[in-house]
């Protein structure tokens, strides 16, 4: 784990910590390195509820909600997909965030996307942000990168949703 996912880590923790509330991961290319990022620190079980990890179309409808029509007609590669899965984990693992991400890391892509499109989406019931990346850093760039994205994203968040008075 990178110095910058650490101290990234570390501010989520403290949001999370002083807002009473949680957060839950629905990862896919990432397997998991969101999860771990988020719960490396001590006391995380306090605010990080868990995650899963849905590589397959079956899991992304069984475990997160995501519909088979949705699947079909945008692909689990896709903005739609993501935002699905960000509610499918608040609403299923009962969280106040979610953190989902689903793309093709490499070394192919498939028949939505060419390797390196990512789909990273952050949210909470009211309000759902998704990015798209893009680009191939080989496999172990592509998930590195798509794993800070994420991180990045829920500490932006949190910051808007609770400010931090000026000192």
């Amino acid at each position: 784990m990178s110095i910058q996912v650490k101290v990234i880590s570390r501010e989520i923790s403290e949001y999370l910590w002083r807002a009473g509330k949680t957060v839950s991961t629905a990862e896919s290319c990432t397997a998991g390195l969101v999860s771990a990022a988020i719960a490396a620190l001590p006391g995380a079980s306090t605010y990080f509820k868990g995650g899963v990890v849905t590589y397959t179309n079956e899991l992304k409808t069984q475990l997160l909600g995501v519909t088979e029509e949705l699947l079909a007609e945008k692909g689990a590669v896709s903005e739609d997909c993501a935002r699905a899965m960000v509610a499918g984990a608040i609403e299923r693992l009962a969280t106040d965030y979610a953190v989902a991400v689903t793309g093709y890391a490499g070394p192919g892509g498939g028949p939505e996307a060419p390797v390196g499109t990512i789909f990273v989406a952050v949210g909470s019931v009211s309000e759902i942000v998704v990015r798209e990346l893009t680009g191939d850093d080989g496999r172990e760039g592509n998930v590195a990168r798509a794993s800070l994205t994420a991180l990045q994203m829920l500490l932006e968040k949190l910051k808007n949703d609770f400010p931090q008075p000026e000192e």
